[in-house]
């Protein structure tokens, strides 16, 4: 992003040429994006093949077609003054091409060592952060030499994985090979299992003048691979651990040379030991309560990254407790479809609904979430867990 300056919205009025920020990618951090982007008083564009994707439905311009097509990039190069994305997934051929002739945050190089395990653990190592032991397996010879001590483990594809898919836990060699198997034989990344004490993650906003600033450490509770529920202030979480967590990131950052929000989540073990796990180059589903809890959200800390604006340090106004949506609460205990209990759920005090406007709920798919902001932690929490009660989830 060397062509770098600052990208102000235009102002309103006959003939203003509006200023237009681009997103690679329709899901809900596009749509949350292009939210407050809009709010900020930029026009936006959204490229997505899908053409009922929540971001393309509430953005100025939806680009409807595949990441790397000519005449899509070819659309938001004439549109864009500066591009983003919104999930690693994007290929990263898309972002290079864009990036040739527009600012792009983050930079294609960023993507493509997230989307890659081995890359990004290599990463971390040179940055100084520790991550679990692990082996890269690419052929049958590699599978051979695996060392014992890795074992028990989870193997997961080098590329393409999120929200706990293509993972698997592996106890002994035999398990692991026929786990390498049903992956496809494709190469994969084996970490070792380590005693865990809880999951936290730290969300920064790196600007082109290296500027950083911090959203405060958020402890996390995982189901079955995907995020159920965020806590902030991070409980069991001393000032020493978070600071330890936060220099972590900012390092890791730096290293990439990072523009833009990156998020960094971590186990902590144990004994107190704070492990990387991995990154993803954008908002981060743990980092939506910032929307109501914080006076600067994650994605307008986006935006300013984007558009040269000052980064603020985010201040948390309230404690909260989000909860995930998933599509599984649409349906009853038989099965059948129903609508979840909005109405008993907003009448509790400091609830915050999100839906995303997908156009249909599906088990595991992100539907939306919930965000419960009180005076005190312990507030947020007992309104949090009756909140989940009401929907049927599961206490925390």
């Amino acid at each position: 992003m060397s062509h770098h300056k600052t990208i102000l919205p235009a102002a309103s009025g006959a003939g203003a040429q509006a200023t237009t920020l681009g997103v690679m990618g329709g899901g809900q951090l596009g749509r949350m994006f292009v939210q407050a982007a809009q709010r900020l008083g930029y026009f936006t564009a959204v490229l997505d093949p899908d053409v009922a994707s929540p971001a393309g439905l509430v953005s100025h311009v939806h680009v409807q077609t595949d990441y790397l097509d000519e005449q899509g990039l070819a659309q938001m190069l004439q549109r864009c003054a500066a591009v983003t994305t919104e999930f690693e997934n994007v290929p990263a051929g898309a972002l290079y091409t864009l990036g040739a002739h527009l600012p792009t945050a983050p930079g294609a190089d960023s993507v493509a060592i997230c989307q890659n395990r081995a890359a990004e653990k290599l990463h971390f190592r040179r940055c100084g952060v520790a991550c679990a032991p692990h082996a890269v397996i690419e052929t049958a010879e590699q599978l051979a030499r695996v060392d014992d001590a890795l074992l028990p483990g989870i193997l997961k594809t080098m590329r393409l994985g999120y929200d706990g898919k293509g993972q698997m836990r592996v106890r002994t060699r035999d398990e692991l090979a026929a786990a390498w198997g049903e992956l496809g034989d494709t190469p994969c990344v084996l970490e070792k299992l380590l005693p865990l004490a809880f999951e936290v993650s730290v969300i920064l906003a790196r600007a082109a003048n290296e500027d950083v600033v911090l959203l405060p450490v958020q402890r996390n509770l995982h189901r079955e691979g995907v995020l159920a529920v965020t806590e902030v202030p991070a409980p069991g979480v001393s000032q020493t651990l978070a600071a330890q967590a936060g220099e972590a990131a900012a390092r890791i950052a730096a290293g990439l040379n990072y523009i833009g929000v990156l998020c960094v989540e971590f186990f902590v073990l144990e004994d107190g030991t704070l492990v990387a796990n991995e990154m993803a180059p954008r908002p981060h589903n743990s980092g939506h309560y910032s929307l109501d809890a914080c006076d600067v959200s994650q994605f307008e800390l986006q935006v300013r990254c984007m558009t040269g604006l000052p980064l603020t340090v985010p201040r948390l106004h309230s404690p909260a407790v989000m909860l995930n949506l998933l599509g599984d609460l649409w349906f009853d205990a038989q099965g059948r479809e129903r609508t979840p209990p909005w109405a008993e759920v907003l009448a509790l005090p400091g609830a915050h609904l999100h839906l995303y406007g997908k156009s249909g709920a599906r088990h595991g798919r992100k539907m939306g979430h919930l965000t419960v902001t009180a005076a005190t932690f312990e507030a947020a929490r007992t309104v949090a867990l009756e909140a989940a009660a009401l929907l049927g989830l599961p206490a925390f």
